[in-house]
């Protein structure tokens, strides 16, 4: 193995390891921050010993190991915290000093009891939404600051600036490293929840930028949710949110032609829809109806993306069923979006007329006012009702409303398809 590919494969087994190191040493510690410098101190120390040694077989507890004599030595010299050095000594008196301990002890329950409390840690209401995403994505998704600006086209310093802020708004407010007791739980949890989805849906379909989507953001949102799932075994919702994401994220291949540009659904290559994903996404949507939560507003998500992906064929989609769970989503989780995606299904079952009706009841909405996807919702009836000239209004100014810039290509691209079909139907002038 070359240089360049040992880093790699350690660099890869790093960051499969650093959400459950963070996780062990915000508990001890329970300063989230000062957990990440010492987790930091140890990946420094593997980089620098096992391009010679090679990477151990135990590599976590080996990170662990030297992350805690890290933590000694600093409370050692700051001549304070005695409680948590003599902590943190017995551990280490109790795993025999050794750099390589027991790996079931060090991958024991308690491992996944701190993986969730860094969970409720990053996520908590304390927090603005775009810092609890940024912290989450540092602490659990592994990603670096630069990553995380990347990905959300963002400067450096504006993303290093929310995490620092958020693990000092955490500090000031005293939030303990636990998981949140029952009362608590199902409004903290809701909050993860959405930590995730909104990571998973920034990098399924991007808000801004030339990328029409950004697939590391979806794995790294899959990802986090199955090891959300593993930790909450009995909560329906999470289940329905892993089953929303996996079965989204089996079109990612064919969401895109060969320069980037959207595919949308009804003209989507279903050979390329990754069957390995839709049935691990049916398999988490059954087991959240199971656990009563077949009505949660993310479990009935996927079973509206479970009707796509069980069609083989656009015209084998049971678009009354989709119609059907929309309405129910809506007096669950009451949204002028889900309306949208309502009037969609509904033009689909029951013709464009009877959509562009229900379309036209969300025109005043405020909250649409800005939505891109509302003009283009309606270009797309007109034009099946046969206005090209009203339809070509509509793609241009679905054009003008998106930041992103394959969308807006998408749109200019249909506007100027709809003025030409208007051209062929106006009279010649004399």
């Amino acid at each position: 193995m070359t240089a360049s590919e040992t880093h790699a494969a350690i660099e890869a087994v790093i960051r499969m390891e650093s959400a459950r190191l963070i996780a062990g040493l915000a508990r001890y510690t329970n300063d989230v921050g000062l957990a990440e410098e010492l987790a930091q101190d140890a990946v420094v120390a593997a980089l620098q010993q096992w391009p010679e040694s090679g990477v151990p077989r135990n590599s976590g507890a080996w990170l662990m190991t030297v992350a805690k004599r890290r933590a000694v030595d600093l409370f050692r010299r700051n001549r304070e915290l005695d409680r948590k050095y003599a902590q943190i000594g017995r551990a280490l008196e109790a795993e025999g000093g050794s750099v390589t301990p027991d790996f079931d002890r060090a991958f024991s329950d308690e491992i996944d009891d701190d993986l969730l409390r860094l969970v409720f840690t990053a996520c908590h209401p304390v927090l603005a939404v775009q810092a609890r995403v940024a912290l989450t994505l540092r602490l659990l998704g592994g990603l670096t600051t630069a990553e995380i600006a990347r990905a959300y086209l963002v400067p450096e310093p504006t993303i290093a600036q929310r995490i620092v802020r958020a693990k000092k708004t955490l500090a000031k407010a005293r939030v303990p490293f636990e998981v949140p007791g029952i009362e608590e739980r199902p409004a903290r949890l809701s909050s993860v929840l959405e930590v995730i989805y909104l990571i998973f849906n920034e990098g399924y379909s991007a808000t801004a930028g030339d990328d029409w989507m950004r697939p590391a953001l979806c794995a790294d949102a899959v990802r986090l949710g199955r090891v959300l799932a593993q930790l909450t075994r009995e909560e329906p919702e999470v289940h329905g949110l892993v089953a929303l994401m996996e079965i989204q994220a089996s079109r990612v291949r064919a969401r895109a032609g060969p320069s980037g540009e959207p595919v949308l659904l009804l003209d989507q290559d279903r050979g390329r829809w990754d069957r390995l994903l839709i049935n691990r996404g049916l398999a988490a949507l059954t087991r959240a109806e199971e656990l009563g939560g077949a009505r949660g507003p993310y479990a009935l998500q996927a079973a509206i993306a479970a009707c796509h992906a069980r069609a083989f064929r656009p015209e084998d989609t049971d678009w009354a069923r989709i119609a059907a769970l929309y309405g129910v989503l809506a007096t669950v989780t009451p949204s002028p979006v889900v309306e949208l995606n309502r009037a969609v299904a509904v033009s689909m079952a029951s013709g464009p007329q009877a959509g562009l009706d229900l379309v036209d009841t969300l025109i005043a909405e405020p909250s649409l006012r800005g939505y891109h996807l509302l003009p283009s919702v309606r270009g797309d009836l007109l034009m099946k009702l046969g206005r090209p000239a009203e339809a070509r209004a509509e793609f241009d100014r679905a054009a003008a409303l998106t930041s992103n810039a394959q969308e807006r290509d998408l749109s200019a691209r249909r506007a100027r398809r709809a003025e030409a079909e208007a051209s062929q139907r106006r009279p010649p002038s004399r």
